[in-house]
């Protein structure tokens, strides 16, 4: 064999084994959750794999591959380059994948073929043990990483962070660049505001702290809340599992006052009866908008009685009676959003809890085992 029919070979060689690496996943829902399907090759049917019409996200692990809307790659096409595509409403082919081939190298492409340029991958936070949000409640931008960052400035999110995520390890956060300034150690957990610990809007830097190393307690932050790692590992296959009850948890009562005026009796009177009657019923409506949640039926029956007190008075010839001022106060719930959702599910006949920020839906994604992934 001579050197060039060698050649030849060896390119194509590369060639096949470069094409036999591409890989494309695509998830039932958006945001890369769901029942997924993935593939190394082109794909002119998806009704053989079940997934015809189902697909609403879409992971381009390497190279570029046509999607169409039709059998055979016809119809509407567009080019996916590598990246996270978390909708593919934006191009119009939501729900309406048929066919996927992977795009030869070499090959020319119209830019108007190209689907939008995807979002930078989510590789800090889908990798990352510790994860910073920008609101309390693990809410807004967020920020992951899986090393020591001496200054947060360089990605731009010095003096943000307002809850935090540990999922393994401790990390010292500190309010000053260089790790200097005040300083707190976080166990793994969930810090739903870092208020607690006098940090809202003020970490610069933060860094793991060695396994072996020894911490004074008082270094520690308040003790966190719980957290499940829920983060698809590799090559693990999902499914979706039952949801059988959802229950939602409220967060800790607090209590709310307001003022009433309470008028003062006089010595003798004869009560106006239907001035009574109209009285309770403005009283109670007015209560009615001044408390909240329990405090909102007291504050009803409050408002009745003075009002129907009132009333009593209308209709005499006497001067009003003199009022005063008088505070109430009653127990009603921090917030009307639910702390979080205790929610069971059923999977493989065994019954299942967890705890979800979020009310499911129908089902929620697992996976073999029934552990709850994201």
């Amino acid at each position: 064999m001579n050197s060039s029919i060698r050649n030849i070979l060896a390119v194509a060689s590369l060639a096949i084994a470069t094409q036999a690496s591409a890989t494309v996943t695509f998830y039932e829902r958006e945001g890369f959750a769901g029942q997924s399907f993935s593939t190394e090759n082109e794909v002119r049917n998806f009704e053989r794999f079940g997934f015809n019409d189902r697909a609403s996200s879409v992971i381009v692990t390497s190279e570029r591959w046509e999607v169409c809307d039709d059998r055979r790659f016809r119809g509407r096409c567009v080019v996916l380059r590598p990246g996270h595509y978390p909708s593919l409403a934006s191009m119009g082919l939501n729900n309406r994948i048929t066919s996927v081939q992977p795009v030869r190298r070499n090959a020319r492409v119209d830019e108007n073929q190209y689907a939008p340029l995807p979002p930078a991958p989510p590789r800090d936070n889908a990798t990352a043990p510790v994860m910073f949000f920008e609101h309390e409640g693990f809410a807004g931008r967020s920020f992951g990483t899986d090393e020591r960052v001496g200054n947060m400035v360089r990605h731009g999110f010095n003096d943000r962070a307002s809850s935090v995520v540990v999922l393994h390890g401790r990390w010292e956060v500190c309010e000053d660049a260089g790790f200097n300034g005040r300083c707190v150690i976080l166990r793994p957990g969930r810090y739903p505001s870092l208020a607690a610990m006098g940090l809202n809007d003020r970490v610069s830097s933060v860094r793991e702290v060695q396994s072996d190393a020894r911490i004074d307690d008082e270094r520690y932050a308040p003790p966190p809340v719980p957290v499940y790692d829920s983060r698809r590992r590799d090559n693990e296959r999902l499914y979706e599992a039952r949801v059988t009850a959802v229950r939602a948890v409220m967060g800790t009562p607090e209590q709310r006052c307001w003022i009433e005026q309470e008028q003062v009796a006089p010595a003798s009177s004869s009560a106006n009866i239907p001035g009574a009657i109209a009285g309770a019923v403005i009283g109670g409506v007015l209560g009615h908008q001044v408390g909240g949640g329990r405090g909102k039926d007291l504050a009803t029956a409050g408002g009745a009685v003075a009002g129907g007190f009132l009333g009593a008075n209308i209709g005499r010839g006497e001067s009003p009676a003199q009022t005063r001022d008088v505070q109430r106060c009653a127990d009603t719930p921090a917030a009307s959003r639910p702390e979080y959702w205790d929610v069971s599910y059923e999977f493989r006949g065994q019954e299942h809890r967890i705890q979800m920020t979020n009310r499911p839906g129908a089902t929620v994604t697992v996976n073999e085992r029934g552990e709850p992934r994201s």
